[in-house]
C-alpha cells in the first residue's frame, strides 16, 4: 500500500530532516521519498495544517491480559488501543494467567501477535509465576523473543533472587524493569501516606517504600554490573540515586507515567475517582514537580503508559476494592501535552521513541529516504476529546474521560500495516 504525507514537521533528532516540512512518500513499509513536494498517486494522502511526524513511538510497559484475562483486553484491542495512541510497539507485562515465564508463552505472544498492526513484544517474567521465588527460564524465553524481563506488577522483594536475575541476563546483555516498591513497608496502604490519605480516611503507604527498592537494586545492579530499568518512579529521593548511579557509570535508567506528571494525590478528594487509584500512588504537588524537572533535565529516560485496562466491575465500587491501574496509551500524548506543555516535541519523540528503541535493543526507526517506516503521525495544536467512544481498548477505566486534552494522535504507519484517524 502506498500513502503519502503532505507537509508534516520532521520531529525525529536522528533524521537528516529534523525541524523540516516535507513530503513523505511510504510504499511497501519503505520510505521511498522525502521532498519539499513530492507529486505521486498514493492509496492514502495525510494532510492537515499542523502535521508532525516522527520515528514510531514505543510503550515499555503496558498489560494487554491475553491469555487469562482478555475479558478486560485482548491482544487485538489492546494493539488497537496503542496504534490509536501513536505507538508501533509494545512491551507487554508477564501478568497474565497463565504467568509468561517460559518459552511456550513467549511463543503464544510472539505468534498470536503477528499480523496486528503494533509490534507486540512479551516481557518474560524473572520469576516462576511471578512469585518471586524461584528464577524463571530467562534464557530460553530471551531466545523464544523476550525483549525484557521484569515480574510486572508484583516487584522481586527478594534480594537474592534479584541478584541472580540481573547476573543471569548480563550473560546475553538483557535488562531488567522493576517498579520500585518494598511491599513489606505499608502492605495495606491505598494511597501516598501524607495529609491527603488523613483527610480522606485511608490508609497510606509511604513513600520510603520505593526508595528502600531503589537503593537496594541499585546496589545490586552495581555489584552484577548489569543493565536495571526502574518504571513509575515517583519520588524525589528515588530520582536522586537514579542520577548519582548515572553518574558513576552505572547502566541504570527510569521511566515516568503521564498520570504521575499530571495528577496528585489532593485529585483524590475530588471525589474518591477510583480511576486516579493507581500502582505506584499519586503523590502531593512539590513530588510531582519534581518529577516534571526529571523529565526536563534527562534524569527521565523513557515515558510509559502503565496501561492497565480493567472492567466496569472491577472500578466501579467502593474505593478499597477497586482494582489498580488505569488505560493510557491512547491518551499518552495528550497527557503528557496537559501535564508540560514548556516541553518542546522533540524532548517528547526522545522519551516515547529513540530512548526506549535504544534501551530495549530495538531497530532504529528514523525518518529518512530508503528507512523502514515505522512513522507516528500526530498534531500538537489540535485536540482530544476524551469520551467513553474515543476508547479502542475493551476498558474504559480512565480518569480523563470528559476532558479536553492538547495535543492529538493521528495515526501510525508501521511497515505494510497502518492506522489513521479522521483527520
Amino acid at each position: 500500500m502506498k500513502f503519502l504525507i503532505q507537509q508534516a514537521t520532521v520531529t525525529d533528532p536522528l533524521s537528516p530532516h529534523q525541524g523540516t516540512r516535507q513530503d513523505i512518500l511510504i510504499e511497501s513499509g519503505i520510505i521511498k521519498d522525502i521532498q519539499p513536494r513530492i507529486d505521486a498517486q498514493a492509496d492514502r494522502t495525510i494532510s492537515g495544517t499542523n502535521l508532525h511526524v516522527s520515528s514510531g513511538w514505543v510503550d515499555i510497559f503496558a498489560h494487554f491480559g491475553d491469555p487469562g484475562y482478555e475479558f478486560k483486553e485482548t491482544l487485538e484491542t489492546g494493539a488497537a488501543a496503542a496504534a490509536a495512541g501513536g505507538f508501533t510497539d509494545v512491551l507487554v507485562i508477564p501478568n497474565t494467567k497463565p504467568v509468561i515465564d517460559n518459552k511456550t508463552q513467549v511463543t503464544y505472544i510472539k505468534g498470536k501477535s503477528s499480523s496486528l498492526p503494533v509490534n507486540v513484544h512479551p516481557i518474560g517474567a524473572i520469576s516462576k509465576g511471578a512469585e518471586g521465588k524461584e528464577l524463571a527460564e530467562m534464557y530460553d524465553m530471551r531466545h523464544a523473543g523476550a525483549l525484557a524481563f521484569s515480574d510486572g506488577i508484583h516487584p522481586v522483594q527478594s534480594s537474592g533472587v534479584m541478584l541472580k536475575a540481573l547476573q543471569y541476563v548480563k550473560a546475553f546483555d538483557g535488562i531488567v524493569i522493576q517498579i520500585p516498591d518494598d511491599t513489606s513497608v505499608g502492605p495495606n496502604g491505598l494511597v501516598h501516606e501524607g495529609i491527603v490519605s488523613t483527610r480522606l480516611g485511608l490508609p497510606g503507604k509511604p513513600m520510603m517504600a520505593e526508595e528502600l527498592l531503589v537503593a537496594r537494586d541499585i546496589k545490586l545492579a552495581r555489584y552484577a554490573e548489569s543493565r536495571l530499568h526502574f518504571t513509575g518512579v515517583t519520588s524525589p529521593r528515588s530520582l536522586e540515586y537514579i542520577r548519582r548511579a548515572k553518574e558513576a557509570g552505572l547502566p541504570v535508567t527510569c521511566s515516568v507515567t503521564p498520570y504521575h506528571l499530571l495528577f496528585t494525590d489532593e485529585d483524590l478528594m475530588k471525589g474518591y475517582d477510583s480511576n486516579l487509584k493507581v500502582y505506584p500512588h499519586l503523590r502531593p504537588k512539590t513530588e510531582r514537580d519534581i518529577l516534571r524537572s526529571a523529565v526536563i533535565d534527562g534524569t527521565i529516560d523513557c515515558i510509559t503508559s502503565h496501561h492497565r485496562p480493567h472492567e466496569y466491575d472491577s472500578k466501579v465500587l467502593e474505593f478499597e476494592y477497586a482494582k489498580y491501574g488505569m488505560t493510557g496509551l491512547e491518551t499518552c500524548y495528550a497527557a503528557l501535552k496537559l501535564a508540560m506543555p514548556e516541553v518542546s516535541e522533540t524532548r517528547w519523540v526522545e522519551l516515547l521513541s529513540t530512548n526506549p528503541r535504544k534501551l530495549f535493543g530495538l531497530p532504529e526507526a528514523v525518518i529518512q529516504k530508503d528507512a523502514p517506516a515505522h512513522v507516528t503521525i500526530f498534531d500538537p495544536a489540535a485536540q482530544t476529546i476524551v469520551n467513553e467512544a474515543f476508547f479502542r481498548s475493551r476498558s474504559k477505566n480512565s480518569a480523563y474521560i470528559g476532558m479536553t486534552l492538547p495535543g492529538k494522535v493521528l495515526g501510525m504507519i508501521n511497515g505494510q500495516q497502518a492506522f489513521i484517524t479522521s483527520l
